[in-house]
């Protein structure tokens, strides 16, 4: 969609701003007579090359979570884009030259996994960054670390939107269908699960269906439809097939999206909407990346933490309430690395940094902000000690100042 393109580029923009400042925190830390006449401070300093491999949903801010500040901390950077819309990255390559940065600091190379293997592999990389499925962001993870680079790796996600009965459900039935179809839902941070607590459940589905109704389905191009095409054919059928198990399974297909595509070119699906969903089912455990929202009942507050905190992802996760104290309880207890408070898609704000927990992160350092600038760097500490010229017997031909 043009409204999610321009929102995809505003907030890569944030981070090349963020990166702009970056000097602030390449400062270190001294520490004056550590020990008689000894001097103790640190620094930070590049890593040499560096490289990003990005996914095809947001083929311009990924990028620019990681070559901004990996540019700016002194690295060279070496992008290889999803083979599925490379002309992005491209486009970037064209902007910053004319921006003036010197040949060879920013390189972008195309290729399938052939590419990603040699990069992985080639010993003049130190680092690499990752975003991606959780299958793939594990091999990178692997693969890279055994070849000595630092790597962070973010991969999938099963985000949950907890909803209690106090909470304002017009609100939360909005937050629910923007988060869970807009791109299509082909993005890490889509709400995939909705946990209905209680008796939020029939009203809180019954508001999300009658959203539903309204959403217009269309080309990107088109400045009036809200929701556009998946990304391939192939994708597309697998969406709907996992539908089709969803039914099967025992699910209650309260909007069929498979019914309600759009007639133009394009893969285009419906969006769909399955009730009394249970993990165990294909459509709770698998990462659809596709208009499929979940509802999973709970009766409790309790209930609905654990089913967070049992899922293996742990990329974000966001509580509808107006009750302070349950508010805060979950931002503390929930296992996930981004948490929203009535806010459904937590993504932080450049200067914070971006990442989730347990099967949505390998490796120790999330990206772009600090984070970012301390996995593109290497902290050295240096030890001084300096004799008094006055007393020395070391000529070491400089001459003495007094």
């Amino acid at each position: 969609m043009l409204s999610d393109a321009l929102g995809e580029v505003a907030r890569g923009i944030e981070n090349v701003e963020f990166a702009c400042g970056v000097p602030h925190l390449l400062k270190g830390g001294f520490s004056e007579q550590a020990g008689t006449g000894v001097d103790v401070y640190s620094i930070r300093q590049p890593l040499g090359v560096v490289a990003g491999i990005t996914p095809f949903n947001f083929p311009a801010m990924v990028p620019m979570w990681m070559f901004a500040n990996a540019i700016a901390c002194g690295n060279t950077f070496v992008l290889k884009p999803s083979e599925k819309d490379p002309s992005a990255s491209m486009l970037i390559a064209e902007i910053l030259h004319d921006a003036g940065v010197p040949g060879g600091v920013f390189n972008v190379v195309h290729g399938d996994r052939v590419a990603v293997d040699r990069m992985l592999e080639n010993p003049g990389i130190a680092a690499v960054s990752f975003v991606g499925s959780t299958p793939i962001a594990e091999y990178v993870y692997a693969t890279g670390s055994r070849h000595g680079k630092r790597v962070q790796a973010l991969g999938g996600a099963k985000n949950h939107m907890v909803v209690l009965p106090d909470a304002d459900l017009d609100m939360a039935a909005d937050a629910a269908v923007s988060a869970a179809y807009g791109s299509a839902g082909e993005r890490c941070m889509a709400v995939s699960v909705v946990v209905a607590v209680g008796g939020a459940a029939d009203p809180l589905v019954d508001a999300i269906a009658r959203r539903i109704a309204a959403l217009r389905i269309g080309p990107g191009t088109d400045p009036e439809s809200e929701m556009g095409p998946l990304v391939t054919r192939e994708h597309r059928d697998r969406v709907a097939a996992l539908i089709d198990s969803g039914e099967r399974e025992g699910a209650t297909l309260v909007v069929d999206g498979r019914d309600t595509a759009f007639a133009g070119d394009g893969f285009f699906l419906g969006v769909s909407l399955l009730d009394h969903v249970r993990p165990g089912m294909s459509v709770y455990d698998e990462e659809i990346f596709g208009p499929v929202l979940c509802v999973v009942r709970v009766d409790g507050f309790d209930d609905a933490l654990r089913l967070v905190n049992d899922n293996p992802y742990g990329n974000g996760a966001a509580i509808f309430t107006r009750d302070g104290g349950a508010a805060r309880r979950f931002q503390f207890e929930v296992s996930a690395g981004m948490v929203g408070v009535n806010v459904p898609i937590p993504v932080p704000v450049s200067y914070y940094s971006f990442g989730g927990w347990k099967r949505s992160l390998f490796g120790d350092s999330h990206m772009y902000g600090p984070d970012g600038v301390h996995f593109y760097t290497r902290a050295k500490v240096v030890t001084s000690r300096w004799p008094d010229p006055a007393t020395s017997r070391v000529d070491l031909g400089f001459p003495q100042h007094r």
